[in-house]
């Protein structure tokens, strides 16, 4: 996949404001300003030399731009950010911390773990997974909205794309 990117290069000021344009879309405009500290190189389409992935300054992955939506992709450093600077229930799936240990070690998140959502979120929508102290936990895409997740007791809620490395400490 690779092969079909660009070297990363520092981000111009117009492609700064096309993914502050974005993020405003997508998220909320008191997110543009913490998303944009952490956002320095860009790597582009070579076939259509559209924006595909965000760096943040160690060249860490920390957006991808979808091509099929123009909209973005969470990454646990994104969704990092998207933890830190809003409140719950914003943007999260909030699920017991024994369900979480076990998000954490494979599989994704079931409409009956679901304690809480943000239901404006709807089908599609990228959304981080937290636990009861507003631990990261994952990020993912919902599989149902956010109200249909309060009303199933059945089915897959959010399919994880990412997830934090479990640590037993025990």
């Amino acid at each position: 996949m690779r092969e079909y990117l660009t070297i990363p290069h520092k981000i111009s000021d117009i492609e700064r404001k096309y993914i502050a344009e974005i993020l405003a879309y997508q998220f909320d405009r008191e997110l543009v300003d913490p998303f944009l500290e952490n956002i320095f190189y860009i790597q582009n389409s070579i076939n259509t030399n559209r924006i595909r992935n965000v760096l943040n300054s160690e060249m860490n992955l920390f957006l991808v731009l979808r091509a099929q939506d123009n909209l973005f992709s969470l990454t646990l450093l994104s969704g990092e950010i998207l933890r830190r600077y809003t409140k719950p229930v914003k943007y999260r799936i909030i699920v017991p911390k024994d369900i979480g240990e076990a998000i954490m070690t494979g599989g994704n998140v079931f409409a009956k773990h679901v304690i809480n959502i943000d239901k404006s979120l709807r089908y599609g929508d990228q959304a981080i997974v937290v636990d009861n102290d507003d631990k990261l936990i994952a990020i993912g895409k919902l599989r149902l909205s956010g109200e249909e997740i309060m009303e199933y007791k059945r089915g897959i809620a959010l399919s994880v794309k990412e997830r934090v490395k479990y640590e037993n400490n025990t």
